[in-house]
């Protein structure tokens, strides 16, 4: 069995637009290797997920999207940790901003700016305009599971591939 696979039976995500938000069935050649599965949207959040379809947490990857403000402009980016960690939002993530004060956006405004569920945000199909801040143990991990935009699907990539998002930078994100 494959660590970041778990117990699930995966499809190729082209072939199965209905499990994911429109924004990730949009930006999915991006993604080449993201395949599908679903899952009880109750068991969406990583903990839940990982224990009940045998999933590794150290090749789950959580997305959270963040808010900075500095001189009154408020920008957003998108932070991608592997589940077995933390991001450092308020020390590295702060200052790669170059924001003065930073915090976990507001779940309403997540998910009205990126068209996905709460809950089931991922780093495929993001605002164009929004840098994604990718953890180098995220790129390690080899495949991955991400969320599909939902929170009755996840995905399973390529890791290396959410490295090269057309706004993705690499960075030592986790604490």
């Amino acid at each position: 069995m494959n660590r970041a696979e778990g117990n699930l039976n995966w499809s190729p995500a082209a072939d199965h637009p209905e499990l994911l938000a429109p924004p990730v069935a949009e930006a999915l050649s991006l993604a080449p290797s993201a395949r599908v599965a679903p899952i009880d949207p109750t068991l969406a959040d990583t903990a839940a997920f990982c224990e009940a379809y045998a999933s590794a947490p150290e090749h789950s990857a959580n997305c959270v999207v963040v808010a900075g403000k500095r001189g009154g402009e408020l920008r957003y980016a998108a932070v991608i940790v592997l589940a077995s960690t933390r991001a450092d939002v308020n020390g590295v993530v702060r200052r790669h901003l170059d924001v003065r004060k930073i915090s976990f956006a507001p779940q309403a405004d997540a998910v009205e700016f990126t068209g996905m569920e709460f809950g089931g945000i991922t780093p495929v199909g993001l605002p164009a305009d929004w840098p994604v801040l990718v953890d180098e143990a995220v790129v390690a991990a080899g495949q991955v599971v991400i969320g599909s935009g939902i929170r009755a699907s996840k995905l399973v990539v390529d890791a290396a591939e959410l490295a090269t998002l057309p706004t993705a930078e690499v960075l030592a994100l986790a604490q």
